[in-house]
């Protein structure tokens, strides 16, 4: 699906359904240097199980133009732009990783628009290694690298997805190198240092009033889980923890869904 926000052409998967903003609608915020596929999964369940779905591609994404956006404060004023431009006046915000931080800040900027707020490996604040945000700068790809090599707790999950036995580091490394691209250069170092400069985010949770749920990897070494505690208390949060790294919703999909199904029902 393609709509207009703030004058720029931007990109939302709708799950192999037509959109329908009369439905319950869930917004899927993807992570720094990915895209919307993360989700395919469960985009497609909510999709073909009653709800409106926008699985978006973040400005400067694949899909979605340009420029990148350097805050995640701007994110969230451009997520809620594309509310409007969908016409969706009340949706759930499901984020990973630094998609986490803009369904926090756009939760707490708009509360009365946000339905639920689900926030997948995540930890607020969200602190980046000095030396890898050089390395952005010198090799992109060595970058590329090392992230996905902290981000899986085993070779090939199973269950997994796209299924059982896939090479989950393989297809993300393969993922953020398209990314980038068909990105920005520096959109690594730009993501990256965004999460790195967030620094509001308990202060955004006492404005949330929509109830919270985190969903968090046992073995994630990008986002290690106890850096969630204090916002999860900030939040009332419910606080799903599973056996997997900082991609739950490729290790542990089924546990994901499950959780998701509950908390939106």
């Amino acid at each position: 699906m393609k709509l207009t926000v703030q004058g720029l052409e931007a990109f939302a998967y709708t799950g192999g359904k037509p959109f329908d903003p009369s439905l319950p609608c869930v917004v899927f915020i993807h992570g720094a240097v990915n895209d919307h596929s993360v989700w395919t999964l469960l985009a497609r369940w909510f999709a073909h199980h009653g709800h409106a779905v926008l699985a978006l591609d973040l400005p400067g994404h694949m899909r979605s133009a340009g420029p990148v956006l350097r805050s995640v404060e701007a994110l969230a004023d451009w997520t809620l732009a594309l509310l409007d431009a969908a016409g969706v006046q009340r949706a759930a915000l499901v984020g990973h990783s630094m998609g986490s931080l803009i369904a926090l800040e756009a939760a707490a900027r708009a509360p009365e628009r946000i339905s639920h707020l689900a926030m997948i490996g995540t930890t607020v604040p969200m602190p980046v290694p000095q030396a890898l945000l050089d390395l952005a700068l010198s090799d992109v790809q060595a970058a590329i690298d090392r992230v996905v090599m902290f981000s899986f707790s085993t070779l090939a999950a199973k269950p997994s997805f796209p299924g059982p036995g896939t090479w989950l580091r393989g297809c993300a490394r393969g993922m953020m190198r398209q990314v980038v691209a068909h990105g920005e250069p520096q959109l690594f170092h730009t993501e990256f240092s965004a999460c790195n400069r967030y620094v509001g985010g308990l202060d955004a949770a006492a404005h949330v009033k929509a109830p919270s749920l985190m969903v968090l990897g046992q073995f994630d070494q990008m986002t290690q889980p106890r850096g969630a505690s204090a916002v999860a208390r900030k939040l009332g949060a419910a606080v799903h923890n599973l056996p997997c790294g900082h991609y739950p919703m490729q290790e542990s999909p089924d546990p994901v869904l499950n959780a998701l199904r509950e908390f939106l029902r």
